[in-house]
Formats: C-alpha cells, structure tokens, sequence
C-alpha cells in the first residue's frame, strides 16, 4: 500500500502531520469512528491538533473519497476509510458498527436494475439489530 502522504499528495491535499495522523486512524480501525473519537484518540501524540482541524479534514477526505460518511442515526457522522461501497451493521444496543461485504448484494443490484431499468453506482445499506457480543451479555446477566 502507498505511504499516507504519497496518497495525499496524488489527491492534491498538502501534506501535514495532522491528516497524517487522521487518515491512518481511520485506515487502521474497523470500528467507523466518528470526529470526536479521532479527536480524543490522536489529541495525546497531536497536542496542537483541534476537533475543528479534525472536522475540516474529514471534510476534505471525504470530498476526495479517502473517507466515506455514514449516517447511522446518531447525533454525529461516522467514517470509514473503505470508500468502495458496502452495508454495515449497527448494534442498537451498544452502537458498534461493523463492515458487511456479502457477494448476494451483486445480485440485488442486477435485479434493481433489471426490473426498475436503474443503474445503481452505489448503496449505503445499514442493519440494525443487536450484536453477538450484546446478546451473549444479556443472556449471561
């Protein structure tokens, strides 16, 4: 994979130490923060960095499809350094929200556009429901 800055810099985006640090959170986490939990993560080794400078570069990332946006009913966006686009899921219970990359999704799509004549570039499907971790402590309580 490219160097963070090198990926950057093919993007036009000037290269700091802060979208550095920003970018690699995201690429490195599975978890889809949103920018108070970067903030919060990166403020300790990025004592100078701001939430509002955290904000304006997910911005930026996300206009350049570095990042994507999700939208999963909370008071704040999360996001997700995997731009190629596929459904998540989201535990009602304790908010974790999980990638889902299922070939049957193809096939929606095909049939979308076959029966509808709607060609479909992207989906942002998300499901709510509780998560294994989740149930296992109910049951165990």
């Amino acid at each position: 994979m490219k160097e963070t800055a090198q990926i950057l810099r093919e993007k036009g985006l000037k290269v700091t130490p802060q979208r550095i640090a920003v970018y690699n959170m995201l690429l490195k986490s599975t978890e889809h923060p949103n920018a108070e939990t970067i903030y919060r993560a990166l403020e300790p080794t990025n004592p100078t960095m701001s939430l509002a400078t955290v904000y304006k570069t997910l911005d930026y990332f996300k206009q350049l499809r570095l990042v994507q946006e999700l939208n999963v009913g909370e008071g704040s966006s999360r996001y997700d350094a995997v731009v190629k686009c596929h459904p998540h899921t989201v535990c009602t219970q304790c908010g974790k929200v999980q990638d889902l990359f299922l070939d049957e999704l193809t096939e929606i799509h095909k049939r979308v556009e076959d029966e509808l004549d709607f060609q479909v570039n992207c989906e942002q499907l998300i499901l709510y429901g509780v998560c294994g971790e989740c149930r296992k402590n109910k049951i165990e309580a």
